[in-house]
């Protein structure tokens, strides 16, 4: 027996209800079931874990199952037709039990208690509904969204350098700043895993949505089938020139409130040196996320590597990278990290676990010139601060000098 229950308020329309698509059952590209494939490919993957969504399957009496758009660490996502409101939705499916569901939707319920007015508002993913389903051995959450389109690392590829280039970055900044001072400020969130393709552009040309039903009717997705349950193939919306707006999501990372965390977060390569240095952290992570990740959108090669010469993630490669760009650690932060005593003396001298690079944001900085490269190097530095309360509020980058120039 299977359990449903709902968790946001949910608006049903008076119109008639869609039809119910329907879908090819020939003609299908079937793959070895002995491949692992898609989320089989996951370390932790196991088929009780993730929910067996087919295409054509309609949940909630109202959400029509389209096509695949992808997975990730804990969820699979798929474009889906609201058959009540006449309109194309996204569902998100996390795994059983799943931590990060949990949060995202415990994100989702604060964003809606705010209020709207903060103009960064419009730059963060909502949810239109939540649902559970589940045996009695564990539930699955569904989260449903208005679709976005492609990832700002996608974007980013789809240049010949690879990179932003220094308009459409400041312009991207400006609305993921935006975003931030609202979640920070108003929804009391702290991201935590701001990263390039957590960040999407909104959808502008609502045509590449039937565009991809339409590919799935004429051309199934290829997939596996492994008893009762089917593996399916994602398929790609079709690319447009009509970009909408970045919008920040996923939030299944997120944490709450004005308290003090610890623990690791972050994409590796974007922790912040609290985070490293094993300390208590707040919201100022983020500052610091965004900061390598503008360096990142703009820059060839990343800001840091933090890996060792086996190819492994380092403690001590990352830390050794921090110095060499923004000079030795306050004496009184490493104090306050027992860690630090793997790396640093008690005078707060560097051990030589590994040896720190020659290089400089200066240096390593390739695209600017003159005042302009100086401008955007003073916005970098006030983000890429040893010390948290050092570094500014998404508040004050708004008002940047570099940022707001033409």
């Amino acid at each position: 027996m299977f359990r449903l229950c709902g968790r946001f308020k949910r608006h049903f329309s008076l119109r008639p209800v869609s039809p119910v698509r329907q879908f090819a059952q020939s003609n299908i590209q079937l793959l070895d079931s002995n491949d692992k494939f898609e989320e089989e490919t996951l370390p932790w993957y196991t088929q009780d874990r993730f929910y067996p969504v087919k295409i054509g399957e309609i949940f909630q009496s109202r959400y029509q199952v389209i096509g695949k758009l992808g997975f990730g660490g804990y969820s699979t996502v798929w474009l889906c037709r609201d058959l009540t409101q006449h309109k194309y939705v996204t569902l998100k499916v996390f795994e059983r039990d799943s931590a990060e569901g949990k949060r995202e939707v415990e994100a989702y319920e604060r964003l809606n208690a705010c209020r709207a007015s903060h103009a960064g508002a419009m730059f963060v993913r909502t949810a239109l509904d939540s649902f559970q389903i589940g045996p009695v051995g564990g539930l699955y959450q569904f989260l449903v969204h208005r679709p976005l389109g492609i990832s700002l690392y996608d974007l980013r590829t789809q240049f010949t350098a690879k990179l932003l280039p220094e308009k459409l970055l400041k312009m991207t900044l400006l609305h993921v700043l935006l975003a931030l001072d609202y979640l920070h400020t108003e929804a009391g969130i702290i991201h935590t895993d701001i990263q390039e393709k957590n960040i999407m552009l909104g959808i502008d040309d609502i045509s590449i949505l039937a565009d991809f039903e339409q590919a799935e009717k004429s051309s199934p997705s290829p997939r596996k089938i492994v008893g009762d349950r089917v593996i399916y193939s994602s398929r790609k919306l079709t690319g447009t020139k009509l970009h909408g707006q970045p919008i920040l999501c996923d939030f299944g990372q997120a944490r709450f409130g004005s308290t003090r965390y610890c623990g690791d977060i972050q994409p590796y390569i974007y922790r912040a040196p609290e985070v490293l240095l094993r300390m208590s952290w707040d919201q100022k992570v983020d500052i610091w996320n965004v900061g390598v990740v503008a360096w990142d959108l703009f820059q060839k090669g990343h800001l840091f590597y933090a890996r060792d010469p086996m190819k492994q993630n380092s403690d001590a490669n990352h830390i050794a990278e921090m110095i060499a760009l923004l000079g030795p650690p306050p004496q009184e932060m490493l104090q306050g990290s027992s860690y630090s005593t793997n790396f640093f003396d008690t005078e707060g001298i560097w051990k030589g676990a590994v040896q720190i690079p020659l290089k400089t944001l200066d240096q390593l900085e390739g695209n600017l010139h003159g005042k302009q490269q100086q401008l955007f190097l003073a916005f970098i530095r006030k983000m890429l601060q040893w010390r948290p309360e050092e570094r500014n509020t998404a508040r004050e980058l708004l008002s940047d000098p570099w940022l707001t120039s033409p």
